[in-house]
């Protein structure tokens, strides 16, 4: 059974940081593109960082600069650094992994975890 579970949401005032952790189980993590999404109240769910297998990141030009993603294997875990943290980082954030191979596509996400950035 694949499991993607999203930690470290929370409530934090403009400027802050949050550390978002998504632990994975039930596939083999190392072969995944990861990535973490967000969706906003109203809003479509939209990109926000990606990390390949091989440790490749791509950003989108809104968490460029303030945010990192970063994985690791052995804990078959993916983190989302979040800084200098603005009120239209209101969000949940999801996880997600992706497997591309040359016969099918594998697609999971996690539950989800809130994000609040208000004073």
């Amino acid at each position: 059974q694949v499991q993607l579970v999203e930690s470290g949401g929370g409530l934090v005032q403009p400027g802050g940081s949050l550390r978002l952790s998504c632990s994975a189980s039930g596939i083999g993590f190392r072969a995944y593109d990861m990535g973490w999404y967000r969706q906003a109240p109203g809003k479509q769910r939209e990109l926000v960082a990606a990390i390949t297998g091989g440790g490749s990141t791509s950003y989108t030009q809104a968490a460029k600069g303030r945010f990192t993603i970063s994985r690791d294997n052995a804990k078959n875990t993916v983190y989302l650094q979040m800084d200098s943290l603005k009120p239209e980082d209101t969000a949940v954030y999801y996880c997600n992994a992706v497997y591309i191979g040359s016969a099918y596509k594998r697609d999971y996400w996690g539950q989800g975890t809130q994000v609040t950035v208000s004073s």
